[in-house]
C-alpha cells in the first residue's frame, strides 16, 4: 500500500499544494493506487519519519521518500514496467529544468494572485504559521502581495511566452501524451484553482486548454478536486 501524506485546508478534501499534486498526477500517471491522508502546515509530528516537516511524504512499503522530485524518480525506479514519467534520461534531465523553471517563474506571480484566498482556506489551526513564514519570506504583509495581483497575472502571462509557444505545437509539453513535465507545470495553476477564483488565463490561450486536458486526464482527478471553476 502507498501512503501519500497530501496538504490540507480547511476541509479534509481541499488538497491544495502544488508540489504534492505534481506526485498525485505522477501516481496516477504510473497506474499505482494510493491511500492520500490529509495533512497540515503544523502537523509535523506525523511525518517525524522522513526526516524534515514539509510534504509532499510518500510511504511505499517500508521506504519514505519525501520531495516531488525525488518521490517521482523513486516512482520511475520501483515500477519501471508502469508507463514511463520521464521516457528516458533525456526526459528526466529536461523536467528538471521545467521544475526549476515552473518554480523561479510561475509560482511567485502566482502566489502573489492568490495570497489572501489561499490564507482563507487555511485550517485555523495553520494560519499564524502560514502568515508569518510567507511574510518573513516576501518582506511584506499577505494583503499587500495580493494588492498589486492585476499586475502580478500581467507579469504571469508574460512569462508563459515559451509554454503558450510550445502548446500552439503539440498537446502537451512532452507532445502527444503528458509526462511528469506536464504535472509539474500544471499542479502550479491546480494550487491557484483549489483556492481562489480569480483568473489566471484567458480563455483563447492555448495554456488554458492544455490545463483543461490535464483537469480531464486520469478519469478527471484533478478537475473533480475540491475547488473553482476555470
Amino acid at each position: 500500500m502507498l501512503r501519500l501524506y497530501d496538504l490540507a485546508g480547511a476541509e479534509d478534501d481541499r488538497r491544495f499544494s502544488p508540489n504534492c499534486w505534481r506526485v498525485r498526477l505522477a501516481l496516477a500517471h504510473k497506474g499505482l493506487d494510493v491511500e492520500t491522508v490529509p495533512w497540515r502546515f503544523t502537523e509535523k509530528e506525523r511525518i517525524a519519519a522522513s526526516g524534515q516537516g514539509t510534504v509532499p511524504v510518500l510511504e511505499d512499503g517500508p521506504t519514505v521518500v519525501h520531495d516531488s522530485w525525488a518521490i517521482a524518480r523513486h516512482l520511475e525506479a520501483a515500477y519501471p514496467a508502469r508507463p514511463s514519467l520521464f521516457g528516458g534520461e533525456v526526459g528526466e534531465a529536461l523536467s528538471l529544468f521545467v521544475k526549476h523553471w515552473t518554480e523561479r517563474t510561475l509560482n511567485p506571480p502566482i502566489f502573489r494572485c492568490i495570497a489572501t484566498d489561499l490564507f482563507a482556506h487555511l485550517h485555523e489551526k495553520d494560519r499564524s504559521y502560514f502568515r508569518t513564514s510567507r511574510e518573513n519570506r516576501f518582506g511584506m504583509t499577505l494583503e499587500a502581495l495580493a494588492a498589486d495581483r492585476d499586475v502580478a497575472v500581467g507579469q504571469l502571462r508574460d512569462a508563459l511566452a515559451p509554454l503558450r509557444l510550445t502548446l500552439e505545437a503539440q498537446p502537451f509539453l512532452a507532445g502527444d501524451r503528458p509526462a511528469f513535465a506536464d504535472y509539474v507545470a500544471f499542479a502550479a495553476f491546480q494550487w491557484a484553482r483549489c483556492v481562489s477564483p480569480f483568473p489566471l488565463l484567458e480563455p483563447d490561450d492555448p495554456v488554458h486548454a492544455w490545463r483543461g486536458r490535464l483537469l480531464q486526464a486520469f478519469d478527471g482527478l484533478a478537475g473533480q478536486a475540491r475547488g473553482y471553476p476555470v
